[in-house]
Parts: structure tokens; C-alpha cells; sequence
């Protein structure tokens, strides 16, 4: 049986390595949250706000993020796969900082992976998307071809 929230709120939490299966959390509220290296599968977080979250590393898959808002997070190395972002806004994401985790020494981020998604109507803006991969395809590969 899956988790079920009428309203979820987290603040200043650090709830990273986390697995979470079968949730509807719609509506939901992440501030200054570390989700690094957590697992969400099955999941409806449409609606949602996360805001300063670090996200390096979550597996996100066969889930509902449509029009959520997603600003100042930490999202190298995420991996979305079969996600509907029908509507979803992200804003100011931000690359690792040493001793998060997910930073490399030599300067280089696990690529954000977006894997049979839909992602009609999605917003990205003023964020360091370098390396962002969509069904496979580099975006600095997918720009160039238009």
C-alpha cells in the first residue's frame, strides 16, 4: 500500500538516501531539503514546490511532476525517467559545491538524464543545463540541430 498525504510540508530536513514507492503528494512543499541520492518511483508530486532542494544523484521514475516549480536546486546526476513535466517551471538550478556529494574534483557534474518523458510545455530558465540529456541526446546536441 502506498503513502498517501493530505498536505506534506518539509523544511531544513535531510532526508537524502530515502526510497519512496506508490506516494500521492500532490501539492507538496520541499524547502531547503536534501533529497541527494533518494528513490521516488510511482509517484504523484504534481502541483509541487521545491525550492533550495539538492537533488544530486534522486531517481525519479514512472512519476507525475506536472506544473510544479522547481528553483535553486541542486539536480546533477538526476535521473528522470517516464516522468510527466506537462507544465513544470524550473528556475535557477544550481551545479554541486564541494562536499555535497555529488561534486568532482575535476570540475565535472553527472549530466541531468531525461529518459521517455513528457515534456510538453516545460520551462527552463536561467540555469546551467550543460551536459543535460534528453532520451540519450545531448541538449547542446538537440540545440545545434535547430
Amino acid at each position: 500500500m502506498g503513502l498517501e498525504f493530505e498536505k506534506l510540508e518539509l523544511e531544513r530536513k535531510d532526508i537524502s538516501g530515502s526510497t519512496f514507492t506508490e506516494v500521492n503528494a500532490e501539492g507538496l512543499s520541499f524547502a531547503n531539503v536534501n533529497l541527494s541520492k533518494t528513490k521516488i518511483d510511482n509517484a504523484n508530486l504534481s502541483e509541487g514546490t521545491f525550492n533550495d532542494i539538492n537533488a544530486g544523484g534522486l531517481k525519479l521514475s514512472n512519476a507525475n511532476l506536472s506544473n510544479a516549480s522547481i528553483r535553486h536546486a541542486n539536480m546533477s546526476g538526476m535521473k528522470i525517467d517516464h516522468v510527466h513535466l506537462f507544465g513544470t517551471e524550473f528556475s535557477g538550478i544550481v551545479l554541486p559545491q564541494e562536499g555535497d556529494g555529488n561534486y568532482e574534483p575535476n570540475g565535472q557534474y553527472p549530466p541531468i538524464v531525461f529518459d521517455g518523458c513528457d515534456l510538453r510545455h516545460m520551462e527552463i530558465r536561467n540555469c546551467n543545463i550543460a551536459g543535460l540529456k534528453i532520451d540519450g541526446i545531448l541538449i547542446e546536441d538537440l540545440l545545434k540541430s535547430k
